[in-house]
């Protein structure tokens, strides 16, 4: 083997030198960042030690919003650019499930450590997960708790109240109000009913047959499940257990109770209140055709309404009122923290969608805002649900308990049992008071 001259053992020497320095220089180079949230500057020329920037914190938010809605268009593309514009040390990165999916994937994810910062939540699973002990009470962990819902409507914040703390806060609210046919009623000569008395009056007049001998009836209800029955019964007086959620015993079997009940089911004895059995007319077709004269419902069906059937006359009005007022069901989302989270950004992010201008925003695709400042705005006075704005803040929300899916089961089959078989009020009631009262003391 030709040994190397000195000559060319230095040249190599040399070279080698120049290509580790060159590795090491491109070793110490960042690589670009094409984060928007991140605002870096270039380092002085000549200059070597420059701070490397922290990367952001990503805040992950589970919601339900459909992935082709306008709200999911609002959120993705204004709601959180702004809120990264005014908090560059944090992402968003938001991820839409089906209504179902997300309560199903939050169950899961709970048992694998893998849950979201922050979650857009149907109000009857907050209870559900508060149980599950995966939820911050943030009236205890956020210092300025109380500052932040000062201004958040009092009703729609009674969804995260649980067992004494609040696990989450209202984001946006929608209840049910009186839906009439307007040509129907004044045929009758009846005016719109503000009285329970009046509308039970109004619901008799306006059953029995049409022009062309087909069936009519007063009142229509889909459903006969909590978020239908309960306007009746909490606008009488009566209720499905004491303000403590503990007891059912002489509330949801009452003398108030019974005869709310005991008014529906004669109502449907007398072929004057329908909709809820299989093979009935589906709602908003009964209604724009003239086959259901009244309703309950919330201002989805506006929307509906104004697709289907155009040119239909319809006036809506509260709930009438009983002897304990105009109460209507409170629906709607809150927003809750995971106990798992950065609690710090996620409150940042919670603080945020429930400011006058995430909620405003909001409020131009449909959603009812619970932010006052936000439903003072023309937006909101202007919308299409504003018909809808008194009714929610004497509206009242169904039982806060994790129990609430099996109870809403129980009376749902009472209430089908009373209404369709006529079984005995007050001795079903009596039966579903014991029921309601095992599931509570779980």
């Amino acid at each position: 083997m030709k040994k190397l001259s000195l000559k060319k053992m230095l040249a190599l020497f040399l070279l080698a030198a120049m290509v580790l320095g060159a590795l090491t220089a491109c070793s110490n180079e960042k690589a670009p960042d094409t984060s928007p949230s991140q605002q870096t500057q270039p380092a002085e020329a000549g200059k070597t030690g420059a701070a490397t920037p922290e990367e952001p914190i990503t805040i992950n938010f589970w919601h339900h919003y459909s992935a082709q809605s306008a709200e999911n268009e609002t959120l993705m593309n204004v709601l959180i650019p702004k809120f990264e514009e005014e908090n560059p040390g944090y992402k968003v990165n938001a991820v839409s499930h089906e209504w179902g999916d997300l309560h199903d994937k939050i169950l899961i994810s709970a048992q694998s450590n893998t849950l979201p910062d922050v979650a857009r939540l149907d109000i009857a699973w907050v209870p559900e997960f508060q149980k599950m002990g995966i939820l911050v009470p943030l009236d205890a962990e956020m210092s300025d708790f109380a500052e932040v819902t000062a201004n958040l409507l009092p009703s729609a914040m009674s969804t995260g109240f649980v067992k004494g703390n609040y696990y989450a806060m209202a984001l946006n609210t929608n209840t049910k109000i009186l839906f009439y046919n307007e040509e129907a009623l004044k045929a009758a000569g009846l005016s719109v009913p503000k009285t329970s008395e009046d509308f039970v009056k109004a619901i008799i007049a306006l059953s029995g047959t049409n022009e062309n001998g087909q069936q009519v009836w007063g009142l229509n209800e889909p459903a006969l499940a909590g978020w239908n029955v309960l306007p009746y019964i909490w606008t009488n007086g009566g209720s499905i257990t004491n303000e403590d959620y503990t007891k059912a015993t002489g509330y949801v079997n009452s003398p108030e109770t019974v005869a709310a009940v005991q008014t529906l089911v004669d109502l449907y004895a007398n072929g004057q209140f329908s909709g809820f059995n299989s093979g009935d007319i589906p709602m908003t077709d009964g209604f724009g055709t003239g086959r259901y004269m009244m309703l309950l419902e919330g201002p989805w069906k506006t929307a509906e309404l104004a697709g289907a059937y155009p040119d239909f006359a319809y006036g809506t009005s509260e709930m009438p009122a009983g002897k304990a007022g105009s109460i209507s069901v409170l629906g709607g989302e809150d927003i809750a923290m995971f106990n798992t989270a950065n609690k710090e950004g996620a409150w940042k992010f919670m603080k945020f969608m429930t400011s006058p201008y995430a909620e405003e925003e909001m409020a131009k695709c449909g959603q009812i805002p619970v932010n006052q400042e936000a439903l003072a705005s023309d937006t909101v006075k202007n919308a299409p649900f504003a018909p809808f704005l008194q009714a929610i803040t004497t509206a009242q929300a169904r039982p806060p308990v994790a129990s609430w899916s099996e109870i809403d089961n129980e009376l749902t089959t009472a209430m089908t049992d009373m209404i369709v078989n006529g079984a005995d009020v007050q001795k079903t009631l009596d039966e579903l008071a014991a029921k309601i009262d095992a599931l509570l003391a779980e």
